[in-house]
């Protein structure tokens, strides 16, 4: 039975990640505009449903095939535990500092203070560290598959946005793109490394 289950929920989460990443693919090769929507359409809604359901289908998974890998417990915990905090804790801080409806995809300011002066996309790199640390923890065959999927999504969304952002906020959009990298980089340890020896 609970290999019924799992079986269905990894196929859901399979599902529901790559029905939104074909419009997401779309619109970063130049052929769709479904991301970002910039309003609450119908792309807004798919998106966010999808994602939900992503997320519990990511849960029910690794919860139903815990431990499979049988990857040594204790290297998986110190790995994992300290990757999902720190990750997921960067990812809520930078989306604070973005705000609710830029992070949900909507019109709103360019920023470029904040967790947004060392990355143009500090969440995503927040939730590639926290998918990361969650697959180490759950140490499972198709909880990892999600999760390296899930990390695929993240590193996709910058390119179906960057087009909509210099449509947004034309040469403003460039001079931040010039000067801060997309995820991290040196420009990210130079920024820190100023702003640290500044404290000092």
């Amino acid at each position: 039975m609970f290999e019924s289950l799992t079986t269905i929920a990894f196929a859901v989460g399979v599902g529901s990640l790559l029905v939104p990443f074909v419009g997401v693919a779309a619109s970063a090769a130049g052929i769709a505009d479904y991301w970002p929507p910039g309003e609450r359409n119908w792309a807004f809604y798919v998106q966010w449903t999808l994602s939900q359901v992503f997320s519990v289908s990511l849960l029910v998974v690794a919860v139903l095939d815990w431990n499979s890998l049988g990857l040594p417990r204790v290297a998986t915990l110190v790995v994992g535990v300290p990757l999902f905090v720190v990750g997921f804790a960067v990812a809520i801080a930078a989306g604070r500092d973005l705000g609710l409806e830029e992070t949900s995809g909507l019109a709103g300011e360019l920023r470029t203070d904040g967790w947004y002066r060392y990355s143009r996309n500090p969440q995503y790199v927040g939730y590639i560290v926290a998918t990361v640390g969650f697959a180490s923890l759950a140490n499972a065959t198709l909880a990892t598959t999600l999760c390296i999927m899930y990390v695929g999504w993240w590193l996709t969304l910058p390119f179906a946005e960057e087009p909509w952002l210099r449509d947004q906020y034309g040469d403003a959009y460039d001079r931040y793109a010039e000067r801060v990298p997309r995820f991290v980089g040196v420009r990210t340890l130079r920024a820190i490394k100023n702003e640290t020896g500044t404290r000092a």
